[in-house]
C-alpha cells in the first residue's frame, strides 16, 4: 500500500509508513485537499488511500527537508541499528556455541572439580578459584572450536537438518566463524599452557585433534559411524572427566590416582556419551541421506536405534544401582538406587512416548532432548553419591 501525492507539475509517492495528517481539524484547514478512503467490501482496513491535492510544485529544497524530517522521525520510532546488530551477532554467536553442549561441559567440569574439593577439604583455598574459572573457560573455548568447526564443514547438511544454526541461516558468516573457532583454539590452548602444565596441555591439544578429524576433510570422521562414536565417547566421556579431576589434584598439590566415584563418572559418562553419538543421528536422517552420510540411523532406522540407545542406558543404570549394592563402603545407596531407578523410569516413558508419536521428526527431537537432560541429571546428582 502507498500514498500517491501529486500535483500537475509534480509526482510524488510517499510510503505509507509515513506520518499523515488526516484528522478533521486538518482537513477543516485545508479546503483544498480532496480526501478519499477506498476501503475493500469485507475488511474495514483502508487498502488505498489517495490525496488529490492543488498544490505548488515540489521544489528539491522542499523534497530535501521532507526527507530529512520523514528520516528523523523514523529514527525516533526505531531502535538503534547499531545495538540491533550487536544484539543479533551476540544471538547467533550463542547459538554458534551450541547451547546444549556448554551445560553439559560445564556442569561436568564443577561436578568433578565438586568432588575433588568434597574428597580433600583441608586443601581448599580461594586463590584456586581465579584457576579453576581460567579452566572452565578453556573448555569452553574447546567446545566451541569442536561444534564450530562442524558447521562451518556442514553448513550444507545443516540448511536441511538444523536450518535454525546460525551459518546455515545467514546469521552469521563463514569468514566470522572462522575467526571465532581460531580465537577459541588459540585461547583455550594460551590458558591452558600457562596454568596447567604439559600434560594437560597434551590432553586438550588430543581434545582438538579429535574434534577436527572428526568433521575436516580428508578425514571427515563422522562420516564412519564407530570412527564417529569412538570419537564423541572419548572426547565428552573419558578426556573431560579424567583431564579435569587430573587438573584439579595437580592444583590441590596432589598426584593422581583413581577413586571409586571417579572412576564410576567417568565409565558411565564415556557410555553415556556413546549413546549421545548414536542417538544425535536420529533429528538428521533426512539430511544425512540426501547428503549420502552413513549413520547407523541411515542403515538401521530411527526405531533401532532408539531401542539401542535406550537399551545402553537402560544398562548405565543398572550398573549404577548394582555399583550401589556391592560397594556400600564407596557409594551412598540411600540416594544411588532411587534416583538412578526414577531416571531409567523416566527414560522407559519417554520410550514409550515415542513409540505411540510413531517417530516423528518432533517425537525424535523430543526423545534427544531427553537424553541430553539425563547427562546433566547425572553430573547433577555426582558429587552427593
Amino acid at each position: 500500500m502507498e500514498l500517491s501525492l501529486y500535483s500537475p507539475p509534480s509526482h510524488l509517492r510517499i510510503p505509507a509508513s509515513a506520518p499523515i495528517y488526516n484528522n478533521w481539524n486538518h482537513q477543516k484547514s485545508n479546503p483544498t485537499c480532496k480526501f478519499a478512503a477506498l476501503s475493500s467490501r469485507n475488511s474495514r482496513s483502508l487498502s488505498v488511500l489517495t490525496f488529490s491535492c492543488c498544490i505548488r510544485p515540489v521544489t528539491r529544497r522542499h523534497t530535501r527537508h521532507f526527507s530529512i524530517w520523514a528520516s528523523s522521525q523514523a529514527g525516533a520510532a526505531g531502535s538503534d541499528p547499531v545495538l540491533n546488530k550487536t544484539s543479533e551477532f551476540k544471538d547467533a554467536c550463542w547459538r554458534f556455541l551450541r547451547p546444549h553442549t556448554i551445560r553439559g561441559t560445564t556442569l561436568g567440569s564443577i561436578s568433578l572439580v565438586a568432588r575433588a574439593l568434597i574428597e580433600n577439604p583441608n586443601l581448599i583455598r580461594w586463590s584456586l578459584l581465579f584457576k579453576a574459572f581460567s579452566g572452565l573457560f578453556a573448555l569452553i573455548c574447546g567446545n566451541g572450536y569442536i561444534v564450530g568447526i562442524n558447521q562451518i564443514y556442514d553448513i550444507g547438511i545443516d540448511k536441511v537438518n538444523k536450518p535454525y544454526l546460525p551459518i546455515a541461516a545467514g546469521d552469521l558468516s563463514v569468514q566470522s566463524a572462522w575467526f571465532l573457532v581460531l580465537f577459541f583454539a588459540a585461547a583455550g590452548l594460551f590458558i591452558v599452557g600457562v596454568n596447567f602444565g604439559p600434560f594437560i596441555t597434551f590432553l586438550y591439544c588430543i581434545g582438538l585433534f579429535l574434534g577436527t578429524i572428526y568433521s575436516v576433510p580428508p578425514f571427515r570422521f563422522k562420516r564412519f559411524p564407530v570412527a564417529a562414536f569412538l570419537i564423541i565417547a572419548t572426547v565428552r566421556g573419558f578426556l573431560l572427566n579424567f583431564g579435569v579431576y587430573h587438573a584439579t589434584r595437580a592444583a590441590l598439590g596432589l598426584t593422581f590416582e583413581w577413586s571409586s566415584p571417579v572412576a564410576f563418572i567417568t565409565t558411565f559418562v564415556t557410555l553415556f556419551a556413546l549413546v549421545i553419538a548414536i542417538t544425535k543421528d536420529l533429528p538428521d536422517v533426512e539430511g544425512d541421506r540426501k547428503f549420502q552420510i552413513s549413520t547407523l540411523a541411515t542403515k538401521l532406522g530411527v526405531r533401532n536405534i532408539a531401542f539401542l540407545g535406550s537399551g545402553l542406558l537402560l544398562a548405565n543404570y543398572l550398573g549404577a544401582i548394582l555399583a550401589a549394592i556391592y560397594l556400600p563402603q564407596a557409594f551412598r545407596r540411600s540416594l544411588m538406587i532411587p534416583i538412578h531407578t526414577i531416571l531409567a523410569l523416566g527414560l522407559l516413558f519417554q520410550a514409550w512416548i515415542l513409540e505411540r508419536a510413531n517417530y516423528t521428526k518432533d517425537a525424535i527431537s523430543g526423545f534427544y532432548r531427553f537424553i541430553w537432560n539425563l547427562f546433566y541429571a547425572e553430573y547433577i546428582i555426582f558429587p552427593f553419591i
